[in-house]
């Protein structure tokens, strides 16, 4: 019950941006269940099923990350004396992060679950007959038949099962943000907190992504290899994607996955590059910040990292030198449905999080410019965080595109 008044007396921002999160966990149950749909159809195509349900993994992560960026600038699950006062203190604060987060994306995967349904053709005999078949005759009835699989009985333990993941997976998360978050201090500890001429320490995400995104590309050019070695040596791959196999789809996750953990290291080589040499005011002011605020920003930065990076693989496997059978790959509605999903969650996830880094420097910009600190000084600063931030990354996302492309261009 306190979550569901938290919900309703929310700021209306605060209520777009869980409207989003429920938005987003609809359309990952909906790829769900599609993927289920598609394996019902067609069992003969075990290796087609895997590849589609591990598709759907990135719109999933998506949607996590969506749901935890929310919960970190979501003021209803912060520490304050009238959550004190009714007996929810930090400890008990992830559990209403974990149920508010839930109760969105259940609300979302509820409301995809009878969509999926009608564009498949069978809501009215799904539901025993509660509707008599009353809403067969609707618009867009049956409309997605072939496509979701109409025709072939739909496993109910099974679609229940992958409806209940979104919210499980992005309650869990959000129970682990806002366990952190209620811990004092943060991310800082308290001498270093006392200290304000020490550096900010180094995070430690940066080799592990490095090793996780190796991992992926060797992965990927294995599975290609295997790929291509049992298809024939003169024979193109496949044009649909979710028959280039799981090895490869695998590849590519921890490609991802690898970029996101290395988010905050880059932001924080950024900001050593910044200072590099003889730093004067400006250069020294945004490499300390953003050394200081890579462990905040670094996560949603990597997001952004490998989307742009699949963005421009995918560009290029859409290429002329690609080997992909038949030209460029057509691109159906479910995979422009789950790429919408992940552009929308990895720039919100930005968004949310630049929201965050704000509120959190206000102190400080409020301080230098009592000190005399002029503002023109200050918007110097944060295009320079910028500038240094795309002079980094854009690089970075060009070359991970680049070597994830590479086996699959002659």
């Amino acid at each position: 019950m306190l979550a569901l008044r938290l919900v309703r007396t929310s700021r209306p921002s605060a209520l777009a941006r869980r409207t989003l999160v429920a938005c987003t966990a609809g359309a990952v149950g909906f790829l769900l269940l599609s993927a289920l749909g598609h394996a019902v159809a067609h069992p003969e195509r075990p290796g087609a099923a895997a590849a589609r349900l591990l598709w759907c993994a990135v719109p999933l992560a998506a949607c996590v990350h969506l749901a935890v960026t929310v919960v970190r600038s979501d003021p209803g699950v912060r520490p304050r004396a009238g959550l004190d006062a009714v007996g929810v203190g930090p400890a008990r604060l992830p559990l209403l992060a974990a149920l508010a987060t839930g109760l969105y994306c259940a609300l979302g995967c509820a409301l995809a679950l009878p969509v999926f349904l009608h564009l498949r053709g069978g809501l009215g005999g799904a539901l025993d007959g509660a509707f008599g078949g009353a809403l067969d005759g609707a618009p867009l009835a049956g409309a997605a038949g072939e496509l979701l699989g109409a025709g072939h009985p739909l496993p109910r333990a099974a679609a229940l099962t992958l409806l209940a993941v979104p919210p499980l997976a992005a309650a869990g998360a959000s129970a682990v943000t806002a366990r952190m978050r209620a811990v004092p201090g943060g991310h800082r500890p308290g001498p270093a907190a006392a200290l304000p001429h020490r550096p900010p320490p180094v995070p430690a995400g940066l080799p592990w992504g490095v090793a996780v995104t190796a991992t992926g590309l060797a992965l990927e050019a294995y599975a290609v290899e295997r790929f291509i070695a049992s298809a024939g040596p003169r024979m193109p791959l496949p044009g649909p994607l979710d028959a280039l196999g799981p090895g490869i789809v695998a590849g590519w996750l921890l490609i991802a996955a690898g970029l996101v953990l290395a988010g905050p290291g880059l932001v924080h080589l950024c900001g050593l590059l910044l200072a590099v040499g003889r730093p004067g005011v400006l250069r020294l002011l945004s490499g300390r910040v953003l050394r200081e605020e890579a462990p905040r920003v670094g996560h949603p930065v990597g997001v952004l990292c490998a989307v742009t990076a699949g963005a421009l693989a995918a560009a290029r496997l859409r290429g002329p030198g690609a080997v992909l059978g038949g030209g460029a790959p057509a691109v159906g509605p479910l995979a422009a449905l789950g790429t919408a999903v992940v552009v929308v969650c990895a720039v919100a996830g930005a968004l949310s999080a630049a929201s965050e880094f704000r509120a959190a420097r206000a102190p400080a910009n409020d301080g230098l410019r009592r000190l005399g600190v002029p503002r023109r000084l200050l918007r110097a600063a944060a295009a320079l965080r910028v500038a240094a931030l795309l002079g980094v990354l854009v690089p970075t996302a060009w070359l991970v595109a680049e070597l994830a492309s590479a086996p699959l261009v002659r």
